[in-house]
């Protein structure tokens, strides 16, 4: 019995072992878990051969006990499985999803242009017109026309609220979309220590400076991330990924982030 709690005491130091490696490689939890599951499994082997030899058993007892052990088995390693973390093929669909989204977008660029072509003829014959009316002492019944009523407010369209409330919209919908909380903490929430917290980003750079470091990671360097700088963690990949519209809102959304309380370290301009 005390060889049977020896091994099991072993398995439980290799497998704490081996979780503590793993988070020190920032691996995911369910690889951790997995890790020392499989530690676990490991022992147990080990203390089945310690155990003692079963007696000769009849054909049919033979028959039932290798049908329980199976049946035992599959059970043991279906719950198992079921209990530990899940992949989410309806969530990943989504992301992907979205950034396909872009690219059917672009598909309908030729007609949009027409359409924008037909727009700016159709502008250059209304501002004709009036020349015209101008001309033949008009000017002013147009003008009257063209002008909304003083009590009018300018339509979103005109440069309003809702036109920054879209950006904003916008830019943390990048964050997610780009998961950018894997590597940066933010509001109390993501980050596994590979990049800053970011809640004072806006008071220590600008939007284009944010920008250009979502554009080229190289361009800006954190202190106290020397070492992760060097090594490239920040992919290179998010210009391909985003159009510029996408990347200056995500970058106008981080620049509202200023809370002074939160040590956001300072970066430094490489290039």
């Amino acid at each position: 019995m005390g060889n049977i709690f020896k091994k099991l005491g072993i398995g439980l130091v290799v497998g704490g072992a081996l979780v503590v490696v793993g988070h020190s490689q920032e691996l995911p939890v369910s690889f951790q878990v997995l890790f020392f599951i499989v530690a676990l499994i490991g022992a147990i082997v080990f203390m089945l051969l310690d155990a003692k030899p079963i007696g000769t058993m009849s054909g049919g007892k033979s028959v039932f006990a290798v049908t329980a052990f199976w049946i035992l088995l599959i059970t043991v390693c279906i719950a198992g499985a079921s209990l530990l973390p899940q992949f989410d093929p309806e969530d990943e669909k989504a992301k992907i999803g979205k950034l396909l989204d872009k690219e059917r977008k672009q598909s309908a660029q030729g007609k949009a242009e027409e359409l924008i072509a037909r727009a700016k003829a159709l502008d250059a014959q209304v501002k004709a017109l009036e020349e015209r009316l101008k001309g033949i002492g008009g000017g002013q019944a147009a003008t009257a026309t063209a002008t909304p009523p003083a009590g009018d407010k300018p339509s979103a369209a005109a440069g309003g609220g809702s036109a920054s409330g879209d950006v904003m919209k916008v830019g943390e919908e990048q964050w997610q979309l780009q998961e950018c909380y894997n590597c940066h903490k933010l509001r109390g929430e993501g980050g596994k220590k590979r990049g800053p917290e970011l809640d004072n980003i806006g008071s220590l750079l600008t939007v284009e400076e944010i920008q250009q470091k979502i554009e080229d990671p190289k361009s800006f360097m954190a202190e106290g991330y020397e070492k992760e700088w060097q090594k490239g963690i920040m992919p290179n990949k998010f210009k391909d990924l985003m159009d510029p519209k996408e990347m200056q809102a995500l970058a106008a959304w981080l620049g509202t982030f200023k809370n002074a309380s939160v040590n956001t370290p300072k970066p430094i301009k490489k290039n």
